[in-house]
């Protein structure tokens, strides 16, 4: 255990499966102590009974990071629980795929809305409680596809897009008036999770097909390697974090390649990815 997680107060949206669980779970073995929030009560009460196995100490609470006020007296909560907050990981998301032209506005809301606003809710939120602690740690997940684009996730892509310029802005404010605070943001590529089953769909697309397709083709990574990964780059101080080959050779491709990558991936993208009803 190491002093960047030993005895730390850490805060896990999305805490209910997926990378928010692995998260918990290896905050939990590095002796952080554990604020974890899901909208899935019954996910988040399995991670609780995971953290707990280990000898964590953890609270839970049902939390939509949409509702603003709500995170806000969520902080608030959580610092009289604990004491003081030391890390925040704003990793609660959903998925979406479809064509710009076939999706509701409310899908799109919906997606920018959990997330992109759900992370500045909570980046928002816990800030000057992490400024308080003298140590604090903001990590925001966003995704390869805050890196380069990707037909049918245009909804998702600003989304993920925007953490990743809202994270980098927020990274330099933090430099420029050396507050006590660090600011990393993640990009996750293909992760063994469930987000692509239960993703919402446009309705020329089958959503069966869609997640069979993330499943066999995309999700190369587990949670846990995930995790592992984060904390790591936690502990090094990193602004930027890659998680996964497919993400690490993706960047490097769409910078080499500058937009001319559009046209490679919607070649390849036509060629492989499920087709529209």
């Amino acid at each position: 255990m190491t002093t960047t997680f030993t005895g730390k107060v850490a805060v896990v949206t999305g805490a209910g499966s997926g990378i928010g669980r692995a998260l918990a779970l290896n905050l939990a073995q590095r002796g952080a102590k554990l604020a974890l929030s899901d909208v899935d009560v019954n996910g988040l009460a399995e991670t609780v009974r995971q953290v707990e196995a280990l000898g964590g100490e953890v609270e839970s609470q049902f939390l939509d990071v949409t509702q603003r006020e709500t995170v806000i007296e969520y902080a608030e909560t959580v610092k009289t629980r604990f004491g003081k907050i030391n890390q925040i990981y704003n990793n609660a998301g959903i998925a979406y795929h479809g064509d710009v032209e076939q999706s509701s506005f409310k899908d799109i809301e919906r997606i920018v809305d959990v997330d992109f606003w759900g992370v500045v809710n909570g980046t928002k939120a816990f800030i000057p409680h992490l400024q308080e602690s003298g140590d604090g740690h903001i990590v925001n997940i966003s995704s390869l596809f805050g890196l380069l684009a990707m037909p049918s996730q245009a909804a998702y892509n600003a989304a993920k897009f925007a953490v990743r310029g809202f994270s980098e802005a927020l990274r330099m404010e933090l430099l420029i008036s050396k507050a006590p605070v660090k600011m990393t943001v993640v990009h996750p590529g293909g992760i063994k999770t469930a987000i692509a089953r239960n993703a919402t769909v446009a309705e020329n697309y089958d959503q069966q097909s869609v997640a069979k397709f993330f499943d066999a083709k995309l999700a190369k990574t587990t949670p846990d390697q995930a995790a592992k990964t984060i904390l790591k780059g936690v502990e090094k101080g990193k602004g930027r974090v890659l998680i996964g080959s497919d993400a690490i050779a993706l960047d490097l491709f769409q910078r080499i390649t500058g937009s001319k990558y559009q046209r490679v991936v919607a070649t390849i993208a036509n060629r492989v990815m499920p087709r529209k009803k």
